[in-house]
């Protein structure tokens, strides 16, 4: 997280009182259980230690239990040796040994063979067949008790011999095999033996192929060469570790540490019944053994996981006595056992931390309640402040020091900043700059408690500080303007540079007092005093002026107050700044819509002035219904903010205009576009006349009768000329058209000519779209046509429909232009199309979709709405809203008379003059007559004189003619007035 970054606030929040006793019980129970933890720990410890020091009494134990195993064995191989089978050289003499080998098996019943190995790979077992299993493995007689193999050497052949005796030692079958694959000189346990040199050595544990149980093969080199050797059971072993000590759940076992194999365990083993191989550690069903398997297998005590329950193991190694693999017992233990006495004490030093927190929460709770009483009621001051609630309270004392130095601070935390918001709420009211500087710097006097203030603005160069006022006491002051250039050094001028306040001690003979006026330097003259000046930073965080504070002998600046000062002239920089922002955006959106408004009247001469003259009719009308005090508009008064959106609304309520086409608005003939399509039909007559010419010649050379023929051709001429004068009267439009002239029309438009080139040729792109496939050529065409290319058609979303949607209730016609000629010059008065009039009066759905579009702060979403409405009529048959008098708001039914008798005075139009006074006042009541215009504001429109004044400022001298203001306001029905027929 970055330095920047602010902290996230907490998800939960408690009452200190809470808090404390919380904290408090909480470290009690930490504490206790810190305590109770080390308690346990050590228990646990010793707990341990004592298990491994019994488990090493269990090793001593094993290792003798081990040696005690081996040692008759030993002792056995041992008397071997001072057998005659040493040196017995044949089967038959060793068999003489017999009785003693028995001897031997009948005393330790822990052997499962005897055998001896010779240099020469002779060899000489005996085995006990105590068992039915033991006697059907190796196939003997029922009655045999004991088996002997041997291998031995005869006539150069060697013979193995199985030889199955009796209890008493009698031979009952005998058995020779030729050429046997034993040789005892390669199995382990006689080369270890051998290398051993007279030493016992153990083998590897297996298992015994007759009985299944575990075992070892014990041998010593009992002569050069003759090695003696017993199969020896681990199953006593086994017995032993089982009778151990050990808890419940324990386990002991001993194995082979190279392969992992178990010789014996506290556990019944699971030996592998297809193999003679011991069974693995990992493979007994136990968990734990199966861990101490997985390894790692290192000596001493650790931990290890079973089955996700925590054990203790403790491993040691058997010391090795004899050549033989290495041993190691271990012990596996459950820590919830083993530690079990460790836990019941720990538990119950828990529970005397439990008493003891029983026991602190009570008092640790009054006395929690006691310190966070005052903590309560300075929380609630808090929140009073926020609430900007700065109403006095009793002073509040508290023993704890931080606590009652916080109390004072509160109260005067909430003394200055009460003082402060009242003091910018009365700045933030001041709307007129001068009362706004007035009341900046008598509020300052009072705070800062000083002699004399001023206030000093940069110019527009920056290179002036201009005095915006001055106050010493209840008196105002004239202060002498700074040149920034010649002052550098001056303070006023060095808080400016620097964005810093400035200190500045001065003395009675300063210069300073110089450029004062004299009752502020007599003041200062007294004796030592101090300006302080401090800059005031706009938005942009530059300086727009200075506000300078004089404090003479006897009068202090603290650190406080000068912080109190400081910060009230930045909240005054922010006052002044934002009211010079907003004039200059007012003065930029007023040059704007001026700018729009003129670009309106200047695009097209049709309009003129109007745009500028609209607002000033609608203002002065606006005035008149404030100041009326009976009548209709005896309450009407409009706030600052309804004054400038009905001003906007009447400069803005044409800009829809500038959407409608030059040529439509211009449109001064019928056949008129972008240029006079009456040229291209004086063409076409002109094309039929050089035809008439063309048959003349022709007849004339084909031998007619040339005087005939002219006669023709000049009839044709007159009748052509004559057509062509009646269509380019009726383009003109000054007159209107009847259905004869409209017959006529059609029959002149039925002439035909010929067109020899494609219509196609070098148009664009889009008029393409709309002509059909080219024909042959020549083509005979009417000499007035409606053709299909002659149709835009209406854009998607645009019509009627799209009307109804939005509000609308003007309907579109079918298309955006027709620009058909017989179509264009058959309307019968003007020379506007349905079309081209429904463009023109669209221009009032622009001017409101424009005007919606624009972001109006809350006190101008009127502005569409008045501009919208000046073409509505007060009993609905206007547009293109179609709205009701009472549908419409008393601004925009203002609008449409100012914008009526400024169209009707107007005498900058190119297609009429203006109607003088007396005319468009008759009109405009015929009009309130009709349910057009509101009669009300008609009325006071005439009794106010908002006429006469304009006509005076705007109109021509003859326009400004006698009106009969009684007949003007006759009751509706009243038309005995001249000036009114």
């Amino acid at each position: 997280m970055s330095a920047s970054t602010p902290p996230a606030p907490p998800r939960w929040r408690v009452r200190f009182q809470l808090y404390l006793t919380a904290v408090l019980a909480l470290l009690a129970l930490v504490a206790g259980g810190a305590v109770s933890w080390l308690n346990y720990r050590s228990a646990s410890s010793q707990l341990i230690d004592s298990h491994v020091t019994q488990f090493d009494y269990a090793v001593s134990a094993a290792e003798s239990r081990t040696e005690h195993l081996l040692a008759p064995v030993d002792a056995t191989l041992q008397m071997l040796g001072g057998s005659a089978l040493v040196t017995a050289g044949s089967l038959a003499a060793r068999l003489e040994a017999l009785p003693l080998l028995i001897r031997a098996l009948r005393q330790d019943r822990r052997l499962s063979a005897l055998y001896l190995g010779y240099p020469d790979g002779e060899f000489f077992l005996l085995r006990p067949l105590d068992s039915p299993d033991s006697r059907r493995l190796f196939m003997a007689p029922p009655d045999s008790r004991y088996l002997v193999q041997g291998i031995d050497q005869q006539d150069g052949q060697r013979w193995m011999q199985f030889v199955y005796l009796d209890e008493a030692g009698r031979v009952l079958y005998r058995q020779r095999l030729l050429s046997p694959p034993f040789d005892p000189r390669t199995r382990g346990w006689y080369q270890s033996a051998v290398r051993a040199a007279g030493q016992r050595i153990l083998t590897e544990p297996y298992r015994f192929y007759t009985t299944g149980e575990a075992g070892a093969s014990v041998a010593r080199e009992i002569a050069p060469g003759v090695v003696a050797g017993a199969d020896l059971s681990l199953q006593d072993l086994s017995r032993w570790l089982v009778r151990q000590p050990r808890i419940s759940r324990s386990e002991i076992v001993l194995y082979d540490a190279t392969s992992l194999r178990l010789l014996a365990s506290s556990l019944p083993p699971q030996p592998d019944r297809h193999g003679l191989a011991l069974p693995e550690l990992g493979n007994q069903g136990s968990a734990a053994m199966a861990a101490l398997a997985r390894g790692p297998h290192p000596l001493g005590a650790y931990p290890v996981e079973v089955d996700g329950e925590p054990w203790r193991v403790v491993v040691r190694a058997l010391p090795q006595t004899s050549y033989g693999p290495p041993l190691r017992l271990a012990v596996l233990v459950p820590e919830d056992e083993l530690l079990a006495a460790a836990r019941a004490e720990g538990a119950r030093a828990l529970l005397l931390t439990g008493i003891l927190v029983l026991v602190v929460v009570p008092l640790a709770w009054w006395i929690a309640g006691r310190v966070s009483a005052s903590l309560v009621e300075l929380a609630g001051r808090a929140r009073a402040i926020h609430a900007l609630d700065f109403s006095p309270r009793p002073p509040l004392h508290s023993a704890i020091r931080e606590i009652d130095t916080l109390a004072q601070s509160m109260d005067g935390m909430q003394a200055t900043i009460g003082h402060f918001l009242a003091i910018g709420l009365a700045l933030m009211r001041e709307r007129e700059p001068h009362a706004l500087y007035d009341r900046l710097l008598a509020e300052t006097l009072a705070a800062a408690e000083g002699a004399a203030v001023g206030l000093y603005f940069l110019d527009a160069d920056r290179r002036q500080l201009l005095p915006a006022g001055g106050l010493i006491g209840e008196q105002r002051l004239i202060l002498p303007a700074l040149s920034l250039r010649s002052s550098l050094h001056d303070a006023r001028a060095r808080a400016l540079e620097t964005g810093r306040s400035q200190i500045e001690p001065l003395q009675p003979d300063s210069p300073v007092f110089d450029d004062l006026p004299p009752s502020v330097a007599a003041l200062g003259r007294q004796g030592a005093s101090i300006r302080l000046c401090v800059p005031l930073m706009g938005h942009e965080g530059r300086s727009i002026g200075v506000l300078v504070l004089l404090f003479v002998h006897g009068q202090t600046l603290s650190h406080e107050r000068q912080a109190f000062i400081e910060a009230l002239a930045g909240l005054a920089a922010v006052a002044i700044d934002n009211q010079q922002l907003l004039s200059a955006q007012t003065a930029l959106l007023d040059s704007l819509i001026r700018l729009l408004a003129g670009a309106i009247d200047a695009k097209s001469p049709h309009t003129g002035g109007h745009c500028q003259r609209v607002p000033v009719l609608l203002r002065w009308l606006a005035e008149a219904a404030c100041e009326a005090r009976q009548g209709p508009f005896a309450s009407f008064r409009l706030t600052p903010g309804q004054w400038d959106a009905l001003l906007i609304a009447g400069w803005l309520h044409d800009c829809g205009k500038v959407t409608t086409p030059e040529y439509v608005v211009d449109k001064a003939t019928k056949l008129e576009t972008l240029y006079d399509r009456i040229h291209e039909i004086r063409t076409r007559f002109e094309v039929l006349k050089r035809d008439a010419d063309i048959d003349y010649w022709r007849g004339v050379a084909a031998g007619g009768d040339a005087a005939a023929l002219g006669r023709t051709r000049d009839e044709r001429h007159a009748a052509l000329d004559a057509d062509f004068a009646f269509v380019a009267a009726c383009n003109t439009g000054e007159r209107p058209l009847s259905d004869a002239d409209l017959a006529r029309l059609r029959r002149i438009g039925a002439r035909t000519w010929q067109r020899t080139l494609d219509d196609r040729l070098g148009i664009s792109h889009e008029e393409q779209s709309r002509l059909p496939a080219a024909g042959p050529l020549p083509a005979t065409e009417p000499l007035l046509a409606d053709k299909p290319g002659h149709r835009v058609p209406r854009p998607d979303g645009d019509g009627t429909a799209a009307n109804r949607r939005r509000g609308f209730s003007m309907e579109a016609p079918d298309w955006l232009y027709d620009r058909g000629e017989l179509h264009n010059l058959s309307v019968r008065v003007g020379t506007l199309t349905a079309e081209e009039r429904y463009k023109i009066n669209e221009h009032i759905i622009q001017t409101i979709e424009m005007l919606r579009q624009l972001p109006f702060p809350p006190h101008l979403k009127q502005v569409p709405d008045i501009a919208g409405s000046h073409h509505e009529h007060v009993d609905g048959s206007g547009y293109p809203r179609g709205l009701m008098q009472d549908d419409m708001s008393v601004e925009a039914r203002m609008l449409a008379i100012a914008d009526v008798f400024e169209a009707l005075t107007a005498a900058d139009r190119p297609y009429k003059t203006g109607q003088p006074v007396s005319e468009a006042l008759a009109r405009m009541r015929a009009m309130c007559e009709r349910g057009h215009l509101d009669r009300d504001l008609f009325v006071l429109f005439v009794e106010s004189g908002v006429w006469r004044r304009y006509a005076e400022r705007y109109l021509a001298p003859a326009q400004l003619d006698a009106v009969d203001v009684a007949a003007v306001l006759a009751p509706p029905g009243d038309r005995t007035p001249a000036t009114l027929r």
